[in-house]
């Protein structure tokens, strides 16, 4: 990274060197051109002001290495200084003449064949109708610029080694509180050298502790997981041993069957509901949602809730008015299971459950409400976590494997719902799922 910066402000500082040269000279040749085109003026306002007469004057006043050409109004030389003007052909045509006619005073610059002289003309219209031009050769800029060559590249290559120098200092100062920061992830004191890359750090940092969260959660789910498949894993294969070894009486191998069945159904449950966490945690959010009715819903799995109510001797009754939200309606029929599932469970014997549909202004609610052991204030804000119980050992007792709310919870959020928690100890729980209106 720092010899990519490096290696880009070094070429940045070439270009704008190079360019800064260029433009130089191209300045410098436009300033003397300038100046000679004004001394060609000055040259002829000392001839015009001059009390001789101009043939005279130009004769007597005209300076050196100056050519001064006289051109009547019919674009014939009348008299040239430097050739014989009888064999010169007709000037009216040529560039500074015509503008002198026009504006009353012309230039121009005209670069030789061999490009290695130009001749700058000044031209200026007489009262009597003729024009005095005078000429004068120089430099062109080619010529400027290669015999400054070498001036050039000595003063090019001191800046581009100055250049280089700030450029690998500029470097090290860019480069300093990222590496700051790599070394430390906690720290961004370094961001205090630029403050525009605080956001930046801040973003780093908080993807980093995103990180490690997301690690550590892993971590504890891995954790978590072996720890519920060893205790039904550990009851089944110690009960297979007693059978094994003919250590069971009829009687307690009939036993043993059950308690084997038991935990084998408490093992699937966890390994599906496990498996459904590790999807919901891997998949993207693109669930097709549909218009659906709550309350239709509700009616279409109201037998097999029954039945599982009944099955433990618990009452749930259902109410609720028609009500349309966008859903997707697998993910939302095992909402409302696990959420009346765990309304049973954590019920007491012959208690009621109460599952409702309902709007209220700016929200539609899908309620689960039960008359059971209720969850104490310190517990319901960790309720939602995974393998987190309240009453562990009921938990275990009556199948749970504490990852059913979890689930709502990751299937709620992919809705576009809230959750909504209301309990009292010894009173019972409601949950709601909440979607905006």
């Amino acid at each position: 990274m720092k010899k990519k910066i490096n290696a880009q402000f070094i070429i940045i500082g070439i270009f704008a060197v190079a360019a800064t040269l260029l433009m130089s000279v191209v300045v410098c040749y436009g300033i003397f051109k300038k100046q000679i085109i004004d001394d060609l003026r000055g040259y002829s306002q000392i001839i015009l002001e001059s009390d001789m007469d101009i043939l005279e004057s130009i004769e007597k006043i005209a300076p050196e290495n100056v050519r001064i050409t006289l051109i009547d109004a019919d674009g014939n030389v009348i008299y040239e200084n430097e050739a014989d003007n009888s064999s010169m052909d007709n000037h009216g045509n040529r560039p500074e003449v015509i503008a002198a006619r026009k504006d009353g005073e012309g230039s121009n610059v005209r670069v030789s064949s061999t490009l290695s002289r130009n001749t700058f003309y000044y031209a200026v219209l007489l009262e009597d109708g003729n024009v005095l031009r005078l000429a004068k050769d120089a430099y062109s800029i080619y010529v400027i610029f290669y015999s400054a060559f070498p001036v050039l590249i000595i003063i090019a290559v001191i800046i581009i080694i100055v250049c280089a120098v700030l450029a690998h200092y500029l470097t090290m100062r860019l480069v300093e509180p990222i590496e700051k920061l790599a070394e430390n992830l906690d720290e961004t004191k370094g961001s205090e050298v630029y403050k525009e890359l605080v956001p930046i750090f801040e973003a780093i940092k908080e993807n980093h502790q995103k990180t490690i969260s997301n690690a550590k959660m892993r971590q504890e789910f891995t954790a978590n997981v072996s720890h519920e498949l060893k205790t039904p894993l550990t009851a089944i294969s110690g009960y297979a041993e007693l059978i094994e070894n003919g250590m069971a009486t009829e009687d307690d191998i009939v036993r043993f069957s059950s308690e084997i069945r038991k935990n084998a159904d408490r093992l699937l449950t966890l390994i599906n509901d496990t498996i459904k966490l590790s999807e919901l945690d891997d998949m993207a959010s693109n669930d097709v949602l549909e218009e659906m009715d709550l309350n239709q819903l509700v009616k279409g799995c109201r037998d097999t809730l029954t039945v599982n109510a009944d099955k433990h001797g618990i009452h749930i009754y259902f109410s609720g008015n028609s009500c349309m939200v966008m859903a997707n309606r697998s993910m939302m029929e095992e909402i409302l299971y696990n959420l009346c599932d765990n309304a049973i469970r954590y019920n007491n014997e012959g208690g009621s459950v109460y599952v409702s549909v309902y709007e209220e202004p700016g929200r539609k609610i899908l309620s689960v409400k039960d008359t059971g052991i209720g969850i104490p204030k310190e517990h319901q804000e960790r309720i939602f976590e995974r393998f987190y119980r309240v009453d562990k050992s009921r938990s275990k007792s009556t199948g749970g494997t504490g990852l059913g709310l979890a689930i709502v919870k990751h299937m709620v959020a992919r809705q576009n719902a809230k959750l909504e928690l209301e309990s009292e100890t010894g009173k019972g729980t409601e949950i709601r799922v909440v979607f905006s209106a």
